[in-house]
């Protein structure tokens, strides 16, 4: 089943079972998708793909790890807990994350593949890197993964 279908599922459940915490989330996650889905169709494309679907859950859930610092930073825990809470309600529908040392590892292959020599290849690797791993790894891990292994060059 695709990912647009399970969060609507997921959303009646969620309403039948008066679950407000995850209903609010899901609620907010259809009204991204649907208007992904609206500035598609006035680009001429009639439909959301799966890759789409996934790019509104990454930018969702990216948002919430923003907040959260910021409610850290501010000693707003209460806040901050409450946006946890969504964040783990939105990785549930996220692809399986990349741990560290599969990042490591995509990255060197990257660094092996683009010939970067220093820190003046970053952008190019970088970019390579969040082309392969969008959707897979966390776009901070991967820069500073890469940051690492360019350094010790």
């Amino acid at each position: 089943m695709a990912t647009k279908d399970t969060i609507l599922n997921d959303l009646k459940e969620a309403m039948k079972a008066r679950d407000a915490a995850r209903l609010q989330v899901l609620r907010s996650l259809k009204a991204k998708i649907l208007e992904k889905e609206i500035s598609l169709r006035s680009g001429g494309k009639a439909e959301i793909s799966e890759e789409q679907v996934v790019e509104v859950l990454v930018k969702a859930a990216k948002q919430r790890r923003e907040s959260i610092d910021q409610f850290e930073k501010g000693g707003r825990e209460d806040l901050a807990q409450t946006e946890r809470a969504e964040l783990e309600i939105i990785e549930s529908y996220l692809p399986a994350q990349m741990g560290e040392e599969e990042i490591r590892a995509a990255v060197r292959q990257g660094i092996e593949e683009t010939g970067a020599a220093g820190m003046q290849d970053m952008g190019r690797l970088m970019g390579l890197m969040m082309g392969r791993l969008k959707g897979k790894a966390d776009g901070s891990a991967v820069n500073r993964i890469v940051k690492e292994e360019l350094g010790a060059l």
